[in-house]
């Protein structure tokens, strides 16, 4: 009889998700290391409506929902790096989905397709 163990990720954090990492309260904290040392290669070439996904510069970045935070990881080999743990709804998670840089807030000024979705949001 054969038995098949799905293959676990060890996970990475960058200074930013780390810090935020470290600001939830325990609970939230296992909770958020629980949902992302579950996750298999299967769950992240499937269609889990709970895990989406985008090219960057090359790169495939996945995003994790977890209740209102908003965890965007890489695969890279047998781990996983986590490059941001955002708010939902929060102003860098709107940049990142919208595959912008998020690394300064000022970097907003210096994208054209972000004023022109806020003008478009005014002319409704």
């Amino acid at each position: 009889m054969l038995f098949f163990f799905p293959v676990m990720f060890q996970v990475t954090f960058s200074e930013q998700s780390l810090k935020e990492l470290n600001s939830l309260a325990q609970s939230d904290q296992l909770y958020l290391m629980e949902k992302l040392s579950s996750l298999t290669s299967n769950i992240l070439s499937g269609e889990d409506s709970s895990i989406g996904s985008f090219m960057r510069n090359g790169k495939t970045f996945f995003r994790l929902r977890i209740d209102d935070l908003r965890v965007y990881f890489e695969k890279v080999d047998i781990s996983l790096h986590c490059h941001f743990i955002l708010q939902k709804n929060s102003l860098n998670d709107f940049l990142i989905r919208c595959k912008m840089p998020a690394s300064n807030d000022a970097v907003l000024e210096d994208h054209q397709s972000f004023w022109e979705y806020l003008e478009s949001l005014a002319k409704k």
